[in-house]
């Protein structure tokens, strides 16, 4: 099987390179040029939070979710965004935590991370900063972030247990992890879950709901929900299926209800214990 993260990288700089082109990045594994190109990131962001932000960074957005609407936010906080693409979420995050509040986005993409910073000067907005960086090695230091979000990008790592255990390392103590992501519920046929194409299009790499809060818990944190925001039937993964070469008719059945995008929150202990997970003491 092809490299992940490569494959990774290489679709989502290409997504970045269609915007700065006149077209959107969808998540999937052909694009559209309209915004309403699948039904995963079709819609997600309302009118009012469209007019704060350059039209770009909202047809660079491949989330699942609206994580900025969803996640308290209060002003002074510090939030990274794990996996920001264009920066959408991080533009419209800094305007919530206000001047004496700090937003940071992190991609592995020089293309998303290029098309963010553009954004970002369009909008005028300076307590914005974008790093760039693998979310299974988060460049900034313990107990930083008071809450982490992400949207549609969790599910596309090969190591989702490093990426949760960083996250819960530079978390504060007492802070959140509030993320959009695509998760699943039961058994998926096989052939969907070997399909890089899928993977990159927010589908394949998606955890079974209740591994990610065995996940979670393991990396330490507490109080855990995961809340369905939209399940998506046979007809909407049509697209996706047909793009990765299979069997529409055989396999959408099997998938129809058992695909969802999900806000995902967790609390990383206000009081630590001496050891953490999954190195604990004996």
């Amino acid at each position: 099987m092809p490299d992940i993260k490569e494959t990774v990288r290489e679709k989502y700089g290409q997504a970045a390179l269609r915007v700065k082109s006149g077209g959107s990045g969808c998540c999937g594994a052909t694009a559209a040029g309209s915004l309403n190109c699948d039904p995963i990131t079709s819609d997600l962001y309302d009118p009012s939070q469209v007019r704060q932000i350059p039209q770009e960074a909202l047809l660079a957005s491949l989330g699942c979710g609206n994580p900025t609407a969803l996640a308290q936010l209060n002003a002074g906080e510090t939030v990274l965004d794990l996996g920001s693409g264009g920066g959408i979420d991080v533009l419209l995050s800094a305007k919530r935590v206000g001047p004496t509040g700090r937003a940071y986005g992190l991609d592995m993409t020089d293309e998303m991370l290029a098309l963010a910073n553009d954004n970002q000067r369009r909008a005028g907005i300076e307590n914005v900063e974008f790093l760039k960086g693998e979310i299974e090695r988060i460049p900034l230091p313990d107990n930083s972030v008071d809450i982490i979000i992400s949207n549609c990008v969790i599910n596309l790592s090969a190591d989702k247990d490093r990426v949760l255990r960083e996250a819960y390392r530079v978390l504060k103590p007492g802070g959140r992890f509030a993320v959009s992501d695509v998760v699943t519920r039961g058994e998926i046929a096989s052939e969907i879950r070997q399909s890089v194409l899928l993977w990159v299009g927010c589908v394949a790499g998606a955890l079974d709901e209740n591994d990610y809060r065995s996940k979670l818990a393991d990396a330490g944190f507490e109080q855990i929900e995961v809340e369905p925001t939209r399940i998506y039937r046979a007809e909407d993964a049509r697209e996706y299926l047909s793009g990765a070469g299979l069997d529409t008719d055989e396999v959408a059945t099997q998938v129809d209800g058992k695909f969802m995008s999900a806000f995902v929150r967790a609390v990383k202990p206000a009081t630590e214990a001496k050891c953490c997970p999954p190195a604990c003491c004996s």
